[in-house]
């Protein structure tokens, strides 16, 4: 099985997240795509077969399947471009229909995906107060601002905002307990985020679920995060700019764009280069 390694949402030439790409005939077997995800060892492979003027697509982390990931969909939406040239190409995913664009630009290629239509709800209290304590923190350390959150975007993710970019960089959990936690209560990730200024967050997020300690950028999440800051009318300016992956070595850069619509499709956008 050919796999095309991608980092997307990379920093110019550096940084990133690796993504495992792989355009094939006809989809394999879900047991086949998964043993390659495995392989790869990357936290998503994303996996893309032609359906007449679309291409269904599945994403698999090492250990399981997941129902969106934009990482990968930004590397996707560079393997296209590659493949097929610059163009806007429609996905058909398990549970949602989304578009990604690609534009070659010389070594890098810039793309955009449009996500799944977003959706949050107040975190129980309980659920919030078990993160806090796998991750080592306390409600004194949150910022009341941005309340925690069950948030979607194509994927549920857990919010915690945090009050200094400290206590994001200090950040520490047992995988094992992690993937309990996040398995158990149906959570792909924890965002944890730090606001900088209102249009500028610094992101963590833990991928226990897909036995993946951190994940250095998550398109997925960013979507579900501008899509809860809409909803709590956050000043946010139709734009925000997330810095992720700093504290793994990583930097990832993702712009994201928030149209007014209450739960409209987010658009993200990065770079990706070829690894």
């Amino acid at each position: 099985m050919d796999v095309i390694k991608i980092a997307a949402f990379s920093d110019g030439e550096t940084g990133g997240n690796p993504a495992g790409v792989v355009i094939a005939g006809t989809l394999p077997s879900r047991t086949q795509m998964q043993a390659a995800a495995a392989e790869v060892g990357f936290s998503e492979t994303a996996f893309a077969a032609p359906d007449g003027d679309s291409w269904t697509v599945r994403y698999f982390s090492p250990e399981s399947e997941v129902p969106f990931c934009g990482h990968a969909t930004i590397a996707l939406g560079a393997a296209l471009a590659m493949q097929e040239g610059d163009g806007v190409f429609h996905l058909n995913l398990k549970q949602a229909s989304i578009t990604v664009e690609g534009r070659r630009n010389g070594a890098l290629i810039t793309a955009a995906l449009q996500s799944p239509p977003t959706s949050s709800a107040p975190a129980d209290e309980g659920l919030a107060q078990e993160a806090l304590q796998l991750f080592g923190y306390d409600a004194d350390g949150l910022d009341p601002r941005i309340a925690p959150a069950i948030i979607n975007a194509g994927a549920a993710h857990l919010l915690l905002a945090l009050k200094s970019r400290a206590h994001l960089s200090a950040m520490e959990y047992d995988l094992a307990n992690g993937r309990v936690f996040m398995n158990s209560n149906n959570l792909v990730t924890v965002a944890l985020v730090f606001a900088q200024t209102d249009q500028l967050f610094h992101v963590r997020n833990p991928f226990a679920s897909g036995g993946v300690y951190e994940d250095p950028a998550t398109g997925a999440a960013a979507a579900a995060l501008a899509g809860y800051l809409r909803s709590i009318g956050w000043p946010h300016d139709s734009v925000i700019d997330i810095i992720q992956g700093e504290d793994m070595g990583a930097r990832s850069v993702l712009k994201v764009e928030i149209p007014g619509e209450p739960g409209s499709s987010i658009r993200v956008s990065g770079t990706a280069r070829i690894m």
